[in-house]
């Protein structure tokens, strides 16, 4: 099943030490909604399985697009649904369905990119796994540090290629942490939960991605005061 591209980040509320990339994307909010589609499924009404592919199609592509490129999103975002519509018999709903949903799409992606190889050439933990984890605290505050307040840029095209190569030359951890708050939107609970980490161990590594972009878009002359001139 095709799914349309995502359209290119828009640099949106906060940028550089609190950067978020782009506007929060609407999610459910409709528990029972949720509920009656999950239960329509599993009962194979007729239209469940393409109503909940139509609802989350684009948010699974555009996830896929950050974590693995272009190229493989569509493989990824296949795989991702065989995954889920495998899986939805035993959704339990201990967390909220976008949640569970986000995390089959990053675990498809990861797995996908451990088979392929890297995207980027360095390399660091992602949360909830490896040496260098810090579980216990958070390291970053609330992971934004002093955040920089910019007006959305409009039609730029060059300027958000720029962005978005920046943040494809993030180690897959950061790139992926970073995907999830400051582009999809998530809350520090639901990347924590996405990740299987704590919450602690999300913030901290969301605060060394945002200082790793920082020093991509600074070496590539995108500064605090570029994006202001906007």
């Amino acid at each position: 099943m095709p799914v349309k591209p995502p359209e290119p980040f828009m640099l949106g509320v906060t940028a550089i030490d609190g950067l978020r990339l782009g506007p929060a994307q609407a999610r459910a909010s409709d528990q029972i909604s949720e509920l009656a589609l999950i239960e329509a499924v599993r009962r194979g009404d007729a239209g469940s399985r393409e109503a909940l592919y139509h609802r989350y199609k684009r948010r699974v592509y555009a996830l896929a697009v950050r974590i693995v490129g272009a190229n493989d999103a569509e493989e990824v975002a296949q795989e991702a649904f065989i995954r889920i519509f495998r899986g939805l018999a035993k959704f339990r709903g201990d967390a909220a369905l976008s949640t569970w949903i986000y995390r089959l799409a990053v675990n498809a992606a990861l797995s996908y990119r451990s088979r392929r190889g890297p995207l980027t050439t360095s390399a660091e933990p992602l949360a909830g796994g490896g040496a260098g984890d810090d579980r216990g605290g958070d390291g970053g505050g609330d992971g934004h540090g002093p955040a920089l307040h910019v007006e959305p840029i409009h039609g730029d095209a060059v300027l958000r290629a720029r962005l978005e190569r920046a943040l494809a030359r993030l180690p897959l951890g950061y790139r992926t942490v970073v995907v999830l708050h400051d582009v999809e939107g998530l809350e520090h609970e639901e990347v924590a939960a996405v990740l299987g980490c704590h919450v602690g161990t999300s913030k901290s590594q969301l605060h060394k991605a945002r200082a790793r972009l920082r020093e991509i878009l600074a070496a590539d002359g995108i500064t605090a005061g570029t994006l202001e001139d906007r």
